[in-house]
């Protein structure tokens, strides 16, 4: 019989369209301005006393906290009533905290829990709609310099003492110069000449003061410019792969000028987890513990995680520069730990340090450059007064220190983890490569969602009124059959928000515009099938003929007319960055979700109510 559908089709419509509502609804349900509180080491909750404590500071001030709750990540979240409140409890609870806690702007969920239990929740709002994370980064480039030049002068120290050519190293060096003092002038000379034959990108210059008979060496300027691009393009690498980790859609993450780097993140919901991650310059050092007959200044004592010291070759072995790959597990007893895979290169020097050394203690140091606050004097508009400034420091710190049983490899392992958060943290620094050099927030800004409140309210505006004059235009020219359309245009919609609700896809401001280009190519199909239909009736076929084969005639046009559209959506999500991606994604989901809609659920409608009946007339 034409124009029936079998009763599974109905079904099989009804279940999408309920899918289609149930993850669409948690839209409906506006975030909480709220400020997210969590500790700088992973493995430290925040108590609710601490929460308490700051709920009672902040009503002091007359701050109203609608609610506070410790988050399954340890983290405390303090929910506010306005987003006029955020700022100032900020400010407020990272004064009372100080450096060991970050507090960070964030907005909190209000989705119900049966919908959460679903797996429903909102999808994000980009930068330009309801803000996000916006950090500006300074790489240290005299840093980046400093270290590159540290391990040349290791392997100058090691190869002048093959030859046995001693020297003292000159109170004048400095982070970006290194001079070495020499007896006489033969064995500088013959110094000289073998760091000449070596390294051939050092400026290298000789003199003699006195007695003393002096060599220096510093990196040439364009080696100087080598480094720096490096250490950027290195940074900018391991920042996108820790982004990449965090689940963020359609980040920022560009070079600004020579020695800065813009991240920014649209629609994050963890700011404060962001900041921990991106923020931290964490890597690692292999190194043998000192002999006990190690003399001063071949070793250096470091503090070990669980207490107590131990003396250390300054010797590096390998660095989390050469890990390949971190993943966190667990040992045999049960504890947390990291399984590391090194590159090829470090593999060999694990290897060959290793070997000779079986018996002696291996140490794992963690290093990470923490900020601090401290108040310096500035003459502020002609006025002396104390400002607080961020300063960093470098902390060193002995994670593990085993026994060696057997020559390792590429492939070991970091034990000696205190918890499960921190061996997920390391791994995932580790994966996502060291900084070539640390980086420090010279800028952070978290952009709330008054500053996009024009954008929604217009962008909001836009689909309102095209949506407006296509339900009007499709009931007065096609009657019954355009309010079929427009029920399915209605649906288009609801599965949209949903289909991006599910991919979590994040909504900008072009992705609005992606929306109001939907909603008119959506009844862009109704049109070409409702044409056909009147074309079929004037040629004199009978009215369930006319239905059936304007329908079916059409559907090759429209799939065309669809398919073209979606290869240059997908092109350019491909070749494009930012907007304009997301007003590819969008585009890319009304064309899936208008081609069901406008061919599946009229048909459906169309079938349901002048399917198999003696019809002798149509309202189209």
């Amino acid at each position: 019989m034409l124009n029936k559908y079998p009763i599974w089709k109905y079904f099989l419509v009804i279940f999408i369209v309920s899918i289609g509502v149930i993850y669409a609804l948690p839209n409906l349900y506006q975030d909480d301005p709220a400020i997210q509180i969590s500790h700088h080491q992973s493995a430290t909750s925040v108590s609710e006393s601490t929460l308490q404590q700051a709920q009672k500071r902040l009503e002091r001030q007359g701050i109203g906290i609608k609610a506070f709750e410790v988050t399954n990540k340890g983290a405390g979240l303090l929910r506010l009533n306005s987003f006029e409140d955020q700022l100032k409890a900020k400010s407020i609870v990272k004064d009372w905290l100080g450096d060991d806690y970050i507090v960070a702007l964030n907005l909190a969920a209000t989705t119900p829990d049966w919908l959460r239990s679903m797996g429903a929740g909102p999808m994000k709002l980009g930068l330009d709609l309801s803000g996000g994370v916006h950090f500006l980064l300074e790489v240290d480039m005299d840093k980046a310099i400093a270290t590159r030049l540290k391990g040349i002068h290791n392997e100058i120290r090691s190869e002048l003492s093959k030859q046995d050519l001693r020297y003292k190293v000159a109170s004048s060096s400095t982070n970006t110069r290194w001079v070495l003092n020499f007896k006489n002038e033969t064995k500088r000379d013959k110094a000289m000449r073998v760091v000449q034959g070596k390294y051939t990108d050092l400026n290298i210059t000789a003199g003699e003061d006195g007695v003393i008979y002096w060599l220096s060496y510093q990196f040439s300027e364009l080696k100087i410019k080598d480094i720096e691009d490096y250490a950027i393009k290195q940074n900018l690498t391991s920042l996108r792969n820790r982004v990449n980790e965090l689940g963020v859609s359609e980040p920022l993450v560009q070079r600004q000028g020579r020695n800065r780097i813009v991240v920014e993140l649209p629609g994050v919901q963890d700011t404060a987890e962001a900041k921990k991650i991106i923020g931290k310059t964490a890597n690692l050092e292999f190194r043998l513990a000192a002999q006990l007959d190690a003399k001063a200044g071949q070793y250096e004592i470091l503090d070990r995680k669980e207490g107590g010291q131990a003396k250390l070759e300054k010797k590096v072995i390998v660095t989390g520069d050469q890990v390949a790959d971190a993943r966190a597990s667990f040992d045999e007893n049960g504890r947390p730990q990291v399984n590391i895979t090194l590159s090829g290169g470090g593999g060999q020097l694990m290897n060959k340090a290793t070997r000779t050394n079986v018996g002696r203690q291996m140490a794992v140091i963690f290093i990470e450059e923490r900020p601090y606050t401290k108040e310096v004097e500035k003459v502020v508009d002609g006025k002396a007064a104390v400002v607080k400034e961020t300063r960093f420091k470098e902390e060193r710190k002995i994670i593990s220190l085993a026994t060696i049983q057997s020559a390792l490899g590429t492939q070991f392992r970091i034990t000696g983890l205190d918890s499960v958060g921190e061996s997920k943290e390391l791994a995932l620094l580790l994966r996502a490569g060291a900084f070539a050099a640390p980086m420090y927030f010279v800028e952070e800004r978290t952009v709330g969602p008054s500053l996009g409140k024009e954008n929604i309210e217009l962008g909001f505006k836009s689909v309102v009124v095209g949506f407006v004059l296509v339900l009007f235009f499709m009931l007065v020219y096609y009657k019954v059959f355009g309010l079929f359309a427009n029920v399915a245009l209605g649906l288009n919609l609801v599965l949209l928000i949903a289909f991006m609700s599910i991919l979590s896809a994040t909504l900008t401001l072009p992705g609005i515009a992606g929306i109001v280009l939907t909603v008119g190519m959506a009844v862009d199909a109704n049109v070409l099938i409702f044409s056909r239909i009147k074309e079929e009736m004037k040629r004199g076929l009978p009215l369930q003929h006319a239905i059936h084969e304007g329908y079916d005639r059409a559907f090759v046009t429209i799939l065309d007319a669809n398919i073209t559209t979606l290869l240059v959506a997908i092109i350019l999500y491909g070749v494009g960055t930012g907007p304009v991606r997301g007003f590819a994604v969008t585009l890319s989901i009304g064309i899936v979700t208008s081609i069901f809609t406008a061919i599946v659920v009229t048909r459906a409608l169309v079938n349901l109510t002048h399917g198999g009946r003696q019809l002798k007339k149509l309202w189209i």
